[in-house]
């Protein structure tokens, strides 16, 4: 549990951000709650994520968050953002997407596309243009390769400053017993 207090919900800001959160969930997670704490960069994140899906699509950009939340271990990612794309996949295909995206059923590009945000999370350093000529070569262009890498980054600086906070990990409500159990980090 995190030591930061959250923010009181009678503060406009701090209510536009809680509702969304309460409309979708009916209750306001505990990362948008310690997140609050500061609003201005809570709706500049949530600019920044509008931007990059403007462009690269809903689908894309919860494949490339869910391998970049797996790559730093970010259950709480994992799981809000399983529960978001439960409205993309089927459920059992977003179980095999949850273990091993490369037996999934997804297409090459969507597969490109995930090993590109894993390496991103987990060793960016090492990355050179043959990352991204992998998913140019992939039918990706240039916009939706920096889109790409800008997804899984954004998702890396939010679930590290989740982690930063030990703010609680919350389950939201839809997700099965074995999809919970898929998403969360090993």
């Amino acid at each position: 549990m995190s030591i930061i207090n959250t923010p009181d919900p009678s503060d406009e800001a701090v209510a536009d951000l809680y509702g969304p959160e309460l409309a979708d969930l009916g209750y306001v997670p505990s990362h948008t709650r310690l997140m609050a704490t500061n609003p201005e960069a809570s709706r500049a994140f949530q600019q920044l994520v509008a931007a990059i899906v403007s462009q690269l699509g809903v689908r894309r950009f919860e494949l490339a968050t869910l391998a970049a939340a797996d790559a730093v271990g970010s259950q709480a990612c994992r799981y809000a953002h399983g529960r978001k794309s439960l409205k993309l996949f089927k459920e059992e295909q977003l179980r095999l997407i949850a273990c091993d995206f490369h037996d999934a059923q997804l297409s090459v590009a969507e597969v490109a596309l995930m090993d590109f945000a894993k390496k991103l999370s987990q060793d960016s350093a090492s990355m050179t243009d043959a990352d991204s000529l992998r998913l140019r070569e992939v039918g990706f262009s240039d916009r939706e390769i920096v889109d790409i890498a800008l997804a899984a980054s954004i998702r890396n600086y939010f679930s590290r400053a989740l982690h930063a906070l030990a703010v609680e990990v919350d389950v939201p409500p839809g997700l099965s017993p074995s999809l919970k159990d898929a998403l969360t980090p090993r």
